[in-house]
């Protein structure tokens, strides 16, 4: 059973220094991108911004969780991206994802194994550890989404 410093380690290399399991990480695949490029939409796929949002949503709310928090997040409101007009609005977006990926590590590190096993909420959730483990495993789901669609806007398959 990984510890919580260890939780910490793998939620970090997924969003901020990580290169081991997807030789990538969310701030690798976003910090160079535009709000333009973040905008643009590839089919029927989200674009960069809605994942960007997606990902930050998920984690904001769990964090709020460990700051004492309810849980208020809700999935039918994942995708409620605000509009980019800018590259101060992007720039915000990936900030915020960014500022709150090092909270969420930070709540998780500190964690003891009581805690990591307790139920988180309700009972119908699971354990602390079972959430973060989801937080980990769906941020690397749309890892792989990010770094596809990134790749076809730049190779111009963007509509």
């Amino acid at each position: 059973m990984e510890t919580a410093q260890d939780l910490a380690t793998r939620f970090r290399e997924v969003t901020l220094n990580g290169k081991w399991i997807a030789n990538t990480n969310y701030q690798d695949q976003l910090s160079t991108v535009t709000w333009e490029v973040a905008t643009k939409k590839v089919g029927s796929l989200n674009n960069l911004a809605a994942l960007t949002f997606h990902i930050h949503y998920y984690i904001a709310g769990v964090l709020q969780v460990f700051e004492g928090g309810d849980l208020t997040i809700r999935d039918k409101f994942s995708f409620d991206l605000p509009e980019i007009r800018n590259e101060a609005d992007w720039q915000r977006l990936c900030q915020k994802l960014f500022t709150d990926a090092v909270q969420f590590a930070t709540h998780v590190e500190r964690m003891s194994e009581e805690q990591l096993d307790s139920v988180f909420i309700d009972e119908k959730y699971g354990t602390f550890r079972r959430n973060i483990e989801g937080i980990i495993e769906h941020s690397y789901y749309h890892l792989g989404q990010v770094s596809l669609i990134r790749k076809m806007v730049e190779l111009g398959e963007a509509t």
